[in-house]
């Protein structure tokens, strides 16, 4: 019974950690489906199992708790942390997802370019996260965090860049329907980029929090 009133930092520190290394793999794996635009319903496949596992961690972290009286960090802390974790992994599963149900015959640079920047955020976040644990490395985290942040301005730009003109060419429902979905898609990997931003910013509550 004591135990749960002790802190058990590295129960949720662990699963902050492993959260994030899914969602660099997630991010990977987008990059890859993007970049090798072969196989895609079995990698989309892979990506799901990907989101999926996010999902099991989160539920482990709303579990633990439950179990555990005191915690290392406030407790909306941990809960803002852990679900923003899940929605950008939940983001990128969404997006891998429309280009196997859209069936896009190849994807455009301008889409790689958002699969890049959304790889680099992702790895950030991995790197950044497990600087967290005992906020002795705060200096190195929040410069992380910054170039998140500078590289969803460059996702935004590169949302701007692919909606610019994108029914200007079209004459036909055909063409309609497609420009419709290509919209939609670069709105998600955009979103992807507003969602490791989200991250980015609970992290930096909480360096801030207990520098």
């Amino acid at each position: 019974m004591l135990n749960r009133f002790l802190p058990r930092n590295e129960r949720f520190f662990d699963y902050f950690a492993q959260a994030a290394q899914v969602a660099d793999q997630t991010a990977q794996a987008l990059l890859e489906l993007v970049e090798h635009f072969s196989d895609v319903e079995r990698k989309v496949r892979a990506i799901r199992d990907l989101e999926h596992r996010g999902d099991e961690i989160s539920r482990q972290v709303s579990q633990a708790l439950t179990q555990t009286f005191v915690t290392p960090i406030d407790r909306e802390d941990i809960i803002e942390l852990s679900g923003r974790l899940d929605d950008f992994i939940d983001t990128l599963e969404e997006a891998a997802r429309r280009m196997w149900l859209y069936r896009i015959e190849k994807p455009t640079p301008l889409t790689r370019q958002m699969a890049q920047v959304i790889a680099r955020q992702a790895r950030l976040l991995a790197e950044s996260i497990p600087l967290l644990e005992g906020f002795k490395r705060n200096d190195e985290l929040l410069a992380k965090i910054r170039q998140v942040e500078e590289l969803e301005d460059e996702g935004d730009a590169l949302m701007d860049q692919a909606s610019s003109g994108l029914f200007d060419q079209v004459k036909e429902v055909r063409e309609l329907v497609a420009a419709i979905r290509w919209g939609e898609l670069y709105q998600y990997l955009e979103d992807a980029t507003d969602r490791a931003q989200d991250v980015a910013r609970s992290l930096k509550n909480i360096v801030l929090k207990h520098a």
